[in-house]
């Protein structure tokens, strides 16, 4: 089926996606790339189908946002998936539900927001405290090693005016 406007050519779904699907589903099996790519336009095709059909039955139900009970009307001429859509969708929601509790795991610590804030404040202050401290060593190494050269360039500057005094006696003697 031709899509009817321009925009959803550029709709598909991503081939590595379905690659991952075949090698998952068919592992002994090569598939050609023509073949890899008529299998992407067929996903797509069918996803446009089951969005439009569920936005039909969303519509005539006068709801904005198609639901789950939308796409699983047996109007689409699908009823003998309809149990095997129901097992993905309770899999999907209980995978949902789980990145739900992962992502409020923070909130399951028991440690008030405001305590957190201020541990991260007081773990922020020791950070800086210890780069302050850091770069205090490297600024009293650098002065020590600035002053051992200093005093070695006097040393050799001593060093160099008593032998070119000595060199003086040493010509008055001549």
């Amino acid at each position: 089926m031709a899509s009817s406007s321009g925009n959803d050519d550029d709709l598909t779904i991503p081939r590595a996606a379905i690659n991952k699907m075949i090698k998952e589903t068919l592992p002994n099996v090569r598939v050609a790339n023509d073949a890899r790519e008529l299998v992407v336009n067929c996903c797509t095709e069918f996803i446009h189908l089951i969005s439009s059909e569920a936005n039909e039955i969303c519509n005539k139900s006068e709801k904005k946002t198609i639901s789950p009970e939308h796409v699983i009307q047996e109007s689409l001429g699908f009823g003998s998936y309809i149990s095997e859509v129901k097992e993905v969708l309770q899999e999907c929601k209980t995978v949902a539900l789980k990145r739900r509790k992962a992502s409020s795991r923070l909130e399951n610590l028991g440690i008030p927001e405001e305590e957190l804030l201020r541990q991260q404040q007081e773990l922020f202050a020791k950070a800086r405290q210890q780069q302050a401290e850091l770069a205090q060593q490297e600024w009293l190494q650098m002065q020590q090693a600035a002053q051992q050269a200093q005093l070695a360039a006097a040393s050799a500057s001593a060093s160099n005016q008593a032998g070119s005094s000595q060199d003086e006696d040493d010509d008055d003697d001549i």
